[in-house]
């Protein structure tokens, strides 16, 4: 289906409230209103990185909370083990096999005809904000938010350009806004990136509390291992530690502000008096990174880390919830991952996800089968593609091709968690299936286009 005609179909289907397995659920809404959605995406936290999960030196009683107060998930999957194909996955609802955009590139962006979420749920009604990270198109070019359903998005467009928490401009709708008194220094400026975001984050909120919106916050940090104001209450926390590095501490204070943030943004909701129709996702954006992270024990015992297929580069931390709608204190161990939102987030806005998303709805799994009025359906196998790198899931089984000229891997998850034990010559007939199943998955990388290259991202803008 073309994505003009997909739009116009979403757009007739919201109207006659065509999807009648969405039916029951939207009618018990609170206040028979469709659900307000909140993705909170944090930028490389790692699965271990919070202290629900144990972590001794990070500690996050707000998630902590959220968790308490929903459902935490064991097994959530990235859309890809780098920032910009992770992105455009969870935009699309598109493995990285089919997806666009599926490495990171100033100059890779989805292609005009690509569908986001953020388009279903306009067409839905939705009203729609994205701050943080783009990643999936640099201005000037057909992958713009706001040529993707977005009716504002400030940020960052470039994923290098996300780099600097001072940087001298960010992005609001594809139009520069210039933060007077940062000169492009990595540590220290007049004005601090996230404050703003997450500024916007909430005016965002407070602005569209009497109609069905969605949030995307696609925040920063903890990336990277630049700045952070010195006045900030979380560096003070843990700038006099005795840790190995100032990086490491400026990471914690980052987790700890996001975790406050986190809070902020549920005490509003509350004030707000919409708390009970607003679903909450919280989770990071790919697996977690080594380095200086090493001493928060990000991956623990899983092999690998950001940049590759191993679950060290694909686990992450994923915690949803709804009051009254999702059971409070659960651990689910549901094997899902990123293109599985888009789906999810059309379900629970009562409209149908365009017809090539490889996703499947999460819904019955979150609401329960009975609100759903469904068993919730399994995936036949996971798919992830990374430069020369393959994996697919079946089951507990994993295989994994780590790179051009390596042979396939194959692991029993529900035994090696730790991808330590390569069985391959032990299943053949099970690594035959995986194998054929990554090659029908597959397709050409067709990208988008840019169409004026006086706008794009050049890296010497924030040096």
């Amino acid at each position: 289906m073309k994505r003009r005609d997909f739009l116009k179909a979403v757009s007739l289907g919201a109207a006659a409230l065509a999807m009648p397995r969405c039916a029951h659920t939207l009618h018990r809404n609170a206040r028979g209103k469709k659900p307000n959605i909140i993705y909170i995406m944090l930028d490389e936290l790692g699965y271990f990185e919070l202290s629900c999960m144990g972590n001794k030196y990070l500690k996050t009683p707000n998630i902590d909370r959220t968790a308490a107060e929903g459902m935490r998930f064991t097994q959530a999957l990235a859309g890809g083990p780098v920032c910009a194909p992770t992105r455009c996955v969870l935009m699309t609802g598109q493995h990285t096999g089919h997806a666009t955009v599926r490495r990171n590139s100033q100059v890779w962006p989805m292609r005009a005809e690509d569908v986001t979420v953020a388009e279903v749920l306009k067409q839905a009604g939705y009203a729609t904000g994205g701050f943080g990270k783009w990643g999936c198109g640099d201005r000037g070019t057909t992958g713009v938010p706001e040529k993707h359903g977005f009716d504002i998005f400030f940020g960052y467009y470039n994923q290098t350009h996300a780099h600097s928490f001072f940087p001298n401009y960010l992005v609001r709708n594809g139009e520069k806004v210039p933060l007077e008194g940062n000169t492009g220094d990595f540590y220290k400026g007049k004005q601090f990136s996230h404050y703003l975001i997450f500024d916007e984050s909430m005016k965002f909120i407070r602005e569209n509390k009497d109609r069905p919106f969605f949030c995307y916050c696609a925040w920063t940090p903890p990336h990277g291992r630049w700045g952070i104001p010195e006045d900030e209450p979380a560096w003070l926390q843990f700038k006099d530690k005795q840790w190995p590095s100032r990086d490491a501490k400026v990471y914690a204070a980052m987790v700890k502000m996001v975790d406050r943030q986190t809070g902020q943004i549920f005490a509003l909701l509350k004030e707000l008096e919409i708390d009970d129709n607003t679903i909450v996702f919280v989770c990071g954006d790919n697996g977690g990174r080594g380095g200086f992270n090493n001493f928060f024990d990000p991956n623990r015992h899983f092999r690998g880390q950001k940049g590759n297929l191993y679950e060290g580069g694909l686990r992450i931390p994923m915690i949803v919830r709804w009051p009254g709608r999702i059971k409070a204190g659960v651990v689910n161990d549901h094997l899902w991952y990123f293109p599985d939102v888009m789906p999810t987030l059309a379900e629970l806005a009562g409209v149908e996800p365009p017809d090539n998303t490889d996703g499947i709805s999460i819904v019955p799994t979150l609401l329960g089968r009975a609100a759903a009025g469904r068993r919730q359906k399994e995936h036949k196998f996971l798919y992830w593609e990374h430069r020369e790198q393959v994996a697919v899931r079946m089951g507990n089984f994993k295989a994994v091709k780590p790179g051009r000229n390596k042979p396939f891997e194959l692991y029993d998850l529900s035994k090696d968690i730790g991808e330590q034990n390569n069985i391959a010559n032990e299943h053949p007939d099970i690594l035959a299936k995986m194998k054929a199943y990554a090659k029908q998955s597959h397709t050409e990388n067709l990208i988008g286009d840019v169409l004026d290259k006086e706008k794009r991202f050049k890296g010497h803008e924030f040096h």
